[in-house]
């Protein structure tokens, strides 16, 4: 394949591996350049002073009478003759020849002595003058081929370093348009598509790339990704359900368990769907429990350091031949409470009821007595009115109870002083009070505004605070009944100095038949602040508590002003 990443990658490194050898090459023409001149220097010039400076001493052998040495002469002679290179060396050469012949024929006179000199000195010199011009040419050969070189050099680094600089992008920049890609893929992105012009393997591997995302398109649009779709909806809603499911198939595997069943289970996910229930039950007793029991009796559970009651329903499910089941945990702790506190309620009635009306039967016993004078009778008569106004306050709670239960609160709604509405309540219980030598205290705001009500409930409900804070004050304290406005309502509030409520009760104080645990001193019935609580609500208003345990309570109310 000619455009395939293999050869780009070919071409790239035979790329820089010509500059490298055009590099090379350059460098060694000048070498070889320079060692030619230097060459030509020794050949040509050198050589001839060699020449000359032989038949100089050969001349100087002859002028001592040494005639032997004119054949060294006329052999060194014969060498320069074939040794001519520089201008005006022939004619040099041709004059020490004449000179040399009139010195073979016997002229050995001083002066063809000295002409031979000279003509010696001559060509010397023009080979010594031409050596010092071949060197100075050769140095100036040099630097300017030196310059050249690193021109060349320079340029050539600048090529290689702009291409191994780019060259790596023609294989990351495709590597790196597939990894955004595979990014937008695995974030669900299927109209994501990668565009590489090229023919090479990323070219191809684009392409294949495309048709996949393609392929995933049509399978996120398609009926097998509604199916994905619905399970993921049915997970939801069974996620959703408020009590702990767990669905067991054919094969006893288990094939979901949601939130609520984990967290009473203590495990995770992936440690339960999808495996056997006889291996989730090698490892959770409470699941092998859930499996194997029969019966819907409740049983209990402790979560998170409290006790939660539930009941077990198995639900089969039909599967052909063979069926699924559903184990379904109900939680009915709420029922659970609620019918406990209902056991206390009524034997708390039942003990509140039997109390006076023993004693109104040990009362009506003694008046029949005839013994009994009339002082006595009229004590136990007016015992028997005490016992009588307990029995009818304990029957009018369970009326008031009737009718919140069965949402009839019927409201007599009129202009109320709240002036008026506190004197009655603290003369209701002053007799109470009195006898605990408790003193009542009241900060009422001045020049409040009437409130529109109902001014029995709102008695009532302020001589229920009223009565249970004097039932829980220690003798000869003080219970603080305080009413003022604030923004655009009335707030009313007792406080007393008892021994308060645990902050853990506070949100159930309001409940139906709730009682604090662990009280000794329980008497009331457990629905007189749930009465209340509905009787404020009816007239828009709001209730609260305020309480430290040790430091006494504050109950109180808010109305709005019309």
């Amino acid at each position: 394949m000619p455009g395939s990443v293999k050869n780009k990658i070919r071409l790239g490194t035979i790329f820089l591996f010509l500059l490298v050898v055009l590099s090379g090459g350059f460098s060694i023409y000048y070498l070889v350049k320079l060692r030619n001149q230097s060459k030509n220097i020794l050949k040509a010039n050198y050589e001839s002073i060699q020449y000359g400076h032989q038949m100089q001493a050969a001349l100087d052998s002859i002028g001592d009478h040494k005639r032997a040495f004119l054949d060294t002469f006329e052999t060194q002679l014969r060498k320069q003759e074939s040794n001519i290179t520089e201008p005006g060396e022939t004619s040099a050469t041709a004059d020490l020849r004449n000179a040399f012949e009139n010195l073979k024929k016997g002229d050995s006179s001083a002066q063809n002595i000295d002409q031979i000199n000279y003509y010696l000195q001559r060509i010397l010199l023009l080979n010594m003058t031409a050596i010092k011009n071949k060197n100075e040419k050769a140095e100036t050969s040099v630097e300017s081929g030196l310059t050249l070189l690193i021109i060349v050099v320079t340029f050539i680094f600048i090529i290689g370093l702009t291409f191994s600089y780019n060259f790596p992008s023609i294989i990351t920049n495709p590597i790196q348009k597939l990894t955004n890609a595979i990014r937008e893929i695995g974030n669900k992105n299927y109209n994501h598509r990668i565009h590489i012009d090229s023919k090479d393997e990323f070219g191809e591997l684009a392409n294949a790339f495309n048709e996949m995302a393609e392929r995933l398109q049509y399978f996120e649009n398609s009926n097998l990704n509604k199916l994905i779709f619905e399970k993921s909806r049915a997970e939801a809603v069974i996620n959703s359900l408020k009590d702990a499911s767990i669905g067991i198939d054919k094969n006893n595997r288990v094939l979901f368990a949601n939130q609520q069943a984990l967290q009473l289970l203590g495990l995770k996910s992936e440690e339960v769907v999808g495996r056997s229930t006889e291996e989730v039950s090698k490892r959770n007793d409470l699941f092998k429990f859930l499996n194997e029991a029969e019966g819907k009796n409740p049983f209990k559970i402790v979560l998170d350091g409290k006790e939660n009651y539930y009941v077990k329903e198995s639900i089969d499910v039909s599967q052909g031949n063979t069926s699924s089941k559903v184990i379904v945990l109900k939680n009915i702790t709420s029922f659970k409470e609620l019918d406990v506190a209902k056991t206390d309620f009524i034997a708390t009635i039942s003990h509140e009821l039997k109390t006076p009306l023993a004693s109104s039967d040990f009362s009506l016993k003694l008046l029949e007595d005839n013994r009994i004078g009339k002082e006595e009778q009229k004590e136990l008569i007016q015992q028997l009115k005490n016992d009588n106004q307990r029995m009818l306050r304990i029957l009018s709670e369970l009326l008031n109870m009737s009718q919140v239960e069965a949402g009839k609160i019927q409201l007599d709604i009129q202009p109320v002083s709240a002036y008026a509405i506190v004197e009655n309540s603290i003369n209701a219980v002053n007799t109470a009070a009195r006898e605990k030598e408790l003193h009542i205290e009241k900060e009422m705001q001045p020049g409040l505004p009437e409130i529109q009500a109902d001014p029995e409930k709102i008695t009532w409900v302020l001589n229920n605070f009223l009565t249970n804070a004097i039932r829980y004050s220690p003798a000869a304290s003080a219970i603080v009944v305080d009413v003022h406005k604030v923004d655009k309502h009335i707030s009313f509030s007792v406080s007393d100095k008892g021994q308060g409520i645990d902050e853990m009760y506070l949100n159930r104080i309001f409940e139906r038949y709730f009682q604090i645990p662990g009280r000794s001193d329980k008497k009331g019935s457990g629905i007189g602040l749930a009465i209340c609580k509905e009787f404020i609500e009816a007239m828009g208003g709001k209730i609260w508590v305020k309480s430290k345990f040790g430091e006494g309570s504050k109950f109180g109310f808010d109305l709005a002003l019309q």
